[in-house]
């Protein structure tokens, strides 16, 4: 079955461009294209797209707006086109539920790289960004420092689930944690399952965020 993938971006042969390179490949269908935040939006409704390739600075509708209402109504799952890696809203567009983000001048073969990791339900964050994201996690922690503890919300997990989120959090691989908890793949895919299910959580970008907000996970931890 195809990953059925819509790219919204106002600039035209930007857009056409990500079109072109996905539609060559034998698993992706692009099913549409979209201007703009709104068109974005109503284009998932009607289309029911796997991925939205989805600019950040657009007309009508920003790409957070529409990352926001695409993420709480349907399952399609979004990355984020940007101009740059600094861009501040690439943080709130993750807080938003987005499973990661591109910049526009990705090479042809991490952009078919990145749709279909995403839609096989992993993330995408390159390294620079996880770590200001965490940067920004800490800087929310120290501002929100009398609030009650998130660390509570933990309390569903098992004790190998918990292991299973701190190794996430740290950017390991399936393969990796199933390597440093001596089980197998199978089993690893059973604990993330289940941590993002216990937790509410959408995918591993959430996991890694709710790990540095619940302290579970600190900067600097080996």
């Amino acid at each position: 079955m195809s990953v059925r993938v819509v790219v919204a971006d106002d600039q035209e042969l930007v857009r056409s461009g990500f079109s072109m390179i996905l539609e060559a490949q034998p698993d992706i269908d692009v099913v549409a294209e979209a201007g703009d935040g709104v068109e974005a939006v109503a284009a998932v409704q009607r289309h029911t797209p796997d991925v939205l390739l989805l600019d950040i600075r657009m007309p009508r509708m920003d790409g957070l707006e529409a990352a926001r209402l695409v993420c709480a109504q349907s399952a399609c799952r979004v990355v984020m086109l940007t101009t740059f890696d600094l861009d501040e809203y690439v943080y709130e567009a993750l807080y938003a539920g987005a499973s990661g983000f591109l910049l526009k001048d990705v090479r042809r073969d991490d952009l078919v790289h990145a749709v279909r990791v995403v839609a096989a339900g992993d993330s995408l964050l390159a390294p620079s960004v996880t770590r200001r994201l965490v940067a920004d996690i800490i800087r929310r922690r120290r501002a929100e420092a009398a609030a009650p503890s998130s660390s509570a919300r933990l309390d569903v997990l098992t004790a190998r689930e918990e292991e299973t989120l701190r190794l996430l959090a740290r950017g390991l691989s399936n393969a990796e944690i199933a390597r440093t908890l001596f089980v197998s793949e199978h089993t690893v895919k059973t604990h993330v399952s289940n941590v993002l299910s216990k937790l509410g959580l959408r995918d591993r970008v959430q996991a890694v965020i709710c790990a540095y907000e619940s302290g579970v996970v600190t900067p600097g931890t080996p």
